[in-house]
């Protein structure tokens, strides 16, 4: 696996290897690597020829008051990681790099961006595909990865990728999930013993609102109450949000019909989790 840290000599690479006809996939991520990134990186082995990964904290996407400086780093661990995944690139460039001097120029999807985590991180999403937009200009991919936990973000992205007719086909991966149900994040690691044994709560409350509306129930009202009152049992549970939307569209719903997206944060301390999941309603 080769180390590149210029967006230039990126963006040269990835033009010499579409020149000779190579596939390019690609996973961004902002590093402190588990497993859930490394199976985005093995979907990426499968459906191109050169596998790019990009490990980058982006400072554009945390909000004032958020864990950007203290945000977990582990580069000569996560190297190691995608060397036994099979990848072949890894792009790490630094913030300067990314975000010289005079700056000035940002990528904003609207309506998809106000709500949900949107709502409660200003700012956060236009940092998002800003950052997704360059990398996509620097790796030129055929195929991007990204995961279902961040269930928002999919779906901003895959609307940005339409809209400024990127030509790249978005796979969003399922979840990769620990034994106890609670989604694979970087942020698990800020979890003390007790709180990451009360985080399960999140996955729990979804297989609650999936088990309510396999029941028959279609009030969102309702489901949504059933939900906060579980994770309200769990004494260091602060939930953020609970809110069932529409998995396309995002918009707020009052009665459940087709492909829902049940969306949830909840905050242990000074850790803030986001989980979710996709249901059929007929």
């Amino acid at each position: 696996m080769k180390i590149i840290r210029s967006p230039k000599e990126m963006q040269k690479i990835c033009g010499e290897l579409k020149r000779h006809g190579k596939k390019i996939g690609f996973v961004p991520t902002m590093g402190y690597l588990h497993k859930g990134h490394l199976s985005l990186v093995k979907i990426a082995g499968r459906k191109s020829d050169v596998v790019v990964a990009s490990l980058f904290v982006n400072p554009a996407q945390f909000g004032p008051q958020e864990d950007f400086k203290r945000y977990p780093r582990d580069f000569k661990k996560d190297r190691l990681l995608l060397e036994q995944v099979g990848c072949d690139y890894l792009f790490a460039p630094s913030v300067k790099s990314m975000y010289p001097e005079g700056y000035l120029t940002y990528v904003n999807v609207e309506r998809l961006t106000t709500h949900l985590e949107g709502a409660v991180r200003s700012g956060h999403f236009r940092g998002v595909t800003t950052i997704v937009a360059k990398l996509f200009n620097i790796v030129q991919p055929d195929v991007a990865v990204f995961g279902q936990k961040d269930a928002q973000q999919a779906v901003v992205l895959k609307k940005m990728v339409d809209d400024l007719n990127y030509g790249i086909k978005m796979i969003i991966a399922p979840t990769i999930r620990e034994w106890d149900g609670l989604a694979c994040s970087s942020r698990n690691t800020y979890l003390s013993r007790e709180e990451r044994k009360q985080a399960k709560v999140l996955y729990q409350a979804l297989q609650l609102a999936k088990k309510t509306i396999r029941e028959g129930e279609r009030s969102v009202f309702s489901i949504v109450s059933k939900m906060n009152k579980f994770i309200d049992r769990q004494p260091l549970a602060e939930i953020d949000y609970i809110a069932i939307t529409d998995a396309k569209t995002l918009e707020l719903l009052n009665k459940l019909k087709g492909e829902v997206l049940i969306s949830l944060a909840v905050r242990f301390g000074k850790t803030r989790l986001i989980d979710n999941m996709k249901i059929k309603v007929t």
